[in-house]
């Protein structure tokens, strides 16, 4: 089934069988109150992203972002952009590279959802390829470092000065993160899989301190921060705080480090995401670990648990987009091949918790 995904009025919206992502007569009365742009306004979906939708609004000669979930129903607490654009505000006057937000729209009248608008920046999201001042084994290796750069910054804000307190819990993360994704498993599944409930108990039963508490990404990987087009390599954005909290930081950097292929790596579904980092020049996963424990301190020998940890929460988080891809809400159909990449991710994280 074809989803018409923007449609100029609300008329045309209620007409629709599944809701469209964007309406524009209502979001260019919107950016007008808000004093963005001005004239006639056009659409178009940016990035990869599979979760939360992204496009590019365009009027007037200039450009902006908007962000919002993907169409309803959604698993609790999951997509939650409103809270999302409460993150980005709050960094926006540390060091972290986050784009500004603009304006935020808790009104599901527009949209359908809450959405937030944010500055469009210019450079690049490295998938398959560089830009090609970047593309040679200096500034390969000078990336991978910023990679690590950019998260210690991340993990280094004091998170109660720049009015985050309130923003999760102080403490228990690695036990909310069980309970919540054990939780969602249950409602997320299309089909039984036993390892994920093998790979829950392991990291239940073998679950270590945090180290500190710090804002965590959720999400930290190569693919969502945006590089400058020229060199020297640098990281200008970061984007997709949607799985952000206060917590373990080791969780994201067992996360991007799974997320990192290098040389020698077997050949998984996975795995592929990433091979642009096999290419010579960019930092080893131990190489990536030993820069970020020699720039916080903290103890990373342990980080095999943090790892199965993130390959089985995205085990659990993409078998809901897989649902989604069922249930005709979405016609990405990148979701189609977690039909066996659910399993391989489960399987990855099993193989993590039998090492050693």
């Amino acid at each position: 089934m074809a989803l018409r995904n923007v449609v100029q009025t609300r008329e045309e919206a209620a007409a629709l069988d599944v809701p469209p992502l964007v309406v524009l007569e209502p979001l260019a009365e919107f950016l007008d109150e808000h004093g963005l742009g001005s004239g006639e306004l056009s659409a178009q979906p940016i990035g990869e992203g599979h979760s939360n939708v992204t496009y590019l609004l365009e009027r007037g000669g200039e450009r902006f972002v908007l962000r919002r979930p993907p169409r309803p129903p959604l698993p609790p607490s999951a997509h939650d952009v409103l809270r999302e654009a409460r993150l980005l505000a709050a960094l926006e006057p540390t060091p972290v590279r986050v784009p500004r937000v603009l304006a935020v729209c808790s009104d599901e009248s527009l949209l359908g959802v809450p959405f937030y608008v944010m500055e469009y920046i210019e450079g690049t999201v490295v998938t398959s390829e560089l830009p090609p001042p970047l593309d040679v084994p200096t500034e390969r290796r000078r990336l991978g470092e910023q990679l690590i750069d950019a998260l210690v910054e991340i993990h280094s804000v004091d998170w109660r000065a720049v009015g985050l307190d309130t923003f999760a819990k102080h403490s228990g993360y690695l036990e909310r993160q069980l309970r919540r994704f054990t939780a969602l498993w249950e409602h997320n599944k299309t089909r039984e899989l036993p390892v994920v409930a093998e790979v829950g108990r392991w990291l239940a039963e073998n679950m270590p301190t945090t180290p500190r508490t710090t804002i965590v990404h959720g999400d930290y990987r190569l693919g969502n921060v945006m590089v400058a087009n020229d060199a020297p390599a640098r990281i200008v954005a970061i984007f997709d705080w949607e799985m952000s909290t206060l917590g373990d930081p080791l969780a994201d950097l067992g996360y991007l480090t799974v997320t990192w292929s290098q040389p020698g790596d077997p050949e998984t579904m996975f795995s592929s995401l990433s091979a642009i980092t096999r290419r010579e020049g960019f930092p080893t996963r131990d190489e990536l670990i030993a820069r970020y424990a020699e720039r916080t301190g903290f103890d990373v020998t342990n980080l095999r648990w943090y790892q199965a940890l993130a390959l089985w929460k995205a085990a659990v988080f993409m078998e809901g987009n897989y649902k989604r891809l069922l249930a005709g809400t979405t016609d990405d159909e990148f979701l189609r091949m977690f039909d066996r990449g659910v399993p391989e991710l489960a399987e990855a994280a099993l193989a993590l918790t039998e090492e050693g």
